[in-house]
């Protein structure tokens, strides 16, 4: 399925280049959208209105905007943002089409609060809060560790759960003692995959989901 994007191009050069055009798996189409509207209004321009295609779980770049046209192609777009762009290529090396394209999602979670810096933490209690999507499923649990990863507390889902693709809230309440704190968040998705202690090298920095790269470090006053 390749999207193609209704920017206006610079003359004088390929558009292949330059142009905005990437394509996914057919498996993608299955829950994709061409969206006008979003909460009951035009879709605006810094959005990518009038018309934006939505593909739920791919990494956003996937979900072109200004789209004019979609069609289903036998091979992957000709476009350099789709050969050699986004693409997993190892450290010191540039994309090309043999390396995995940035696609899909995985399970990802990160802590708010506390962050520290609204105002000054003294030791007692708190409430660690944060966010989680299970990218392609749903969320099923997210552990928290107030020690740098070496224990871990089921945290609290908060809200309904809307399913794939959505974002579910969590809470833990904790007891902090004075001194410095790593805060960290650890979901796993409803296929049982668990949020990724380190991050995939490449030379982009994409799908970083690592837990230990999200901590979040606090200082607590006696």
């Amino acid at each position: 399925m390749t999207g193609t994007g209704g920017e206006k191009l610079p003359e004088g050069l390929d558009p292949s280049a330059v142009m905005v055009e990437r394509s996914v798996p057919s498996e993608a189409m299955q829950d994709a959208l061409l969206a006008w509207e979003m909460n009951g209004k035009p879709i605006s321009l810094a959005h990518g209105g009038p018309l934006r295609l939505i593909v739920p779980g791919y990494t956003g770049v996937n979900s072109v905007k200004y789209i004019k046209r979609l069609a289903f192609t036998e091979k992957e777009s000709p476009a350099a943002i789709q050969q050699t762009g986004y693409r997993l290529a190892p450290k010191g090396q540039k994309g090309s089409p043999d390396q995995p394209s940035v696609w899909k999602m995985g399970v990802k979670s990160w802590i708010n609060s506390p962050d520290g810096k609204t105002a000054p933490m003294k030791a007692g209690k708190a409430v660690v809060e944060g966010v989680a999507f299970g990218g392609m499923h749903g969320i099923k649990q997210v552990e928290v560790s107030i020690d740098g990863g070496t224990t871990w507390r089921q945290a609290r889902l908060v809200g309904p759960d809307m399913g794939r693709y959505a974002w579910r809230q969590f809470s833990l309440p904790v007891e902090l003692a004075a001194g410095e704190h790593a805060l960290m968040s650890r979901a796993t998705d409803t296929e049982g995959n668990v949020q990724a202690e380190h991050r995939p090298e490449n030379a982009g920095g994409y799908i970083n989901t690592s837990w230990r790269d999200h901590a979040l470090t606090v200082n607590v006053l006696a």
